[in-house]
């Protein structure tokens, strides 16, 4: 399929194409909120799920629990996240890092250091909404550790998911720039993650990058894949799943095939979930809902996948292309646990973000 979305070239499509972003990041994480526990939450459970509701094919955020024993399963957030229960987006770390990852570019600019991302963490995020990598640094930097020991002391989760879902705002603000949007993810990235994990991030930040001037999902993926190391699991990993959609394999085949591949990592770290990801992004070919759904339906980190896959979509097709039935129940808001930040607009967040990525375009980095 097509990318069609507004033209990047002018101010205007520039400012669609990342709110569609915004949006997409906002949508797929409430969607895959409920269901976030890789270990609980199979991809033949949530397909149960989803069943039992008569919510396949899925083209709406979750329905309600048909009952008390499918509710007791669920996050406890899930009455927030439920489609006709959903006003605004639930507080998630997966849009807090975005969030903060803003107030990073528009403080210390294109230039910042990885000590002044660590800087605002202590200033602006609370301790108790970090998690596994995140954690394990945030405590690494209070107790006056600088990167990248901030990454490696005491910290067992170096490769998990965390670094790639803070990688959002160096894409957004590098449209059709994958290597510029690669460079300042990793400096994000190597205060709390090493190896498959700051790859991740690379990839993760190219492939929103490429997505703002790529014709199709698979160009994009291409293009994410040169800014990582050839050999590394992730690339290997990534080019797997392509391949296997070239062969034309059943989007269930593919994410068996690659369950086998990447098992005994675990349903958190980086290289299983880019499996599903991709899987979700190659299959959905482009449409804004069928990537959400084939995305959040493979598992694993549901809510950071959606998110991902969300963000890459929004930005293919753009705001304007966004259909109703994900925007029109965010309200145009988002809670965050970043201080200063709760309560603010969708709106407002898309604007700032498109000032600095015509700030960038302007000056040529």
């Amino acid at each position: 399929m097509t990318a069609v979305g507004t033209d990047v070239g002018t101010d205007s499509g520039l400012a669609d194409r990342i709110l569609g972003g915004w949006l997409g990041r906002i949508a797929g994480n409430m969607l895959g909120k409920p269901v976030e526990q890789g270990e609980v939450w199979t991809r033949d459970r949530i397909d149960r799920y989803l069943r039992s509701a008569d919510a396949l094919p899925l083209t709406d955020y979750l329905p309600e629990p048909p009952g008390e024993s499918e509710a007791a399963l669920l996050r406890p957030e899930w009455r927030a996240c439920v489609r006709g229960r959903v006003h605004g987006s639930c507080r998630d770390d997966d849009v807090d890092y975005s969030i903060l990852g803003l107030h990073l570019l528009e403080t210390h600019g294109f230039a910042f250091t990885t000590e002044q991302v660590g800087d605002l963490w202590l200033l602006r995020l609370p301790y108790l909404q970090t998690f596994t990598a995140e954690r394990a640094a945030y405590r690494n930097l209070a107790n006056g550790l600088k990167p990248p020991l901030t990454a490696t002391y005491d910290n067992p989760y170096q490769e998990w998911i965390g670094a790639l879902i803070r990688a959002d705002i160096h894409g957004w603000t590098s449209p059709g720039a994958p290597r510029r949007a690669a460079a300042r993810a990793r400096r994000d990235a190597v205060l709390s993650h090493t190896g498959n994990g700051v790859y991740g991030a690379m990839w993760a930040a190219a492939l929103i990058a490429a997505a703002f001037t790529a014709e199709t999902v698979r160009e994009a993926v291409e293009a994410s894949l040169a800014v990582i190391p050839a050999s590394s699991r992730l690339a290997r990993t990534v080019r797997r799943v392509a391949s296997l959609h070239d062969t034309g394999l059943a989007w269930e085949d593919t994410l068996a095939t690659l369950d086998k591949e990447t098992a005994g990592l675990g349903w958190i770290h980086t290289v299983p979930n880019a499996a599903v990801l991709t899987t979700g992004l190659l299959y959905g070919d482009g449409d804004f809902t069928r990537t959400l759904a084939l995305t959040v339906r493979g598992g694993l980190d549901t809510d950071s996948n959606g998110a991902t896959a969300g963000s890459v979509a929004g930005v293919l097709c753009g705001a304007a292309a966004v259909p109703e039935q994900w925007r029109t129940p965010l309200a145009d808001t988002v809670r965050s646990a970043v201080f200063g930040y709760d309560g603010i607009s969708i709106t407002e967040l898309a604007d700032r973000t498109a000032r600095l990525a015509r700030e960038a375009r302007e000056a040529g980095g």
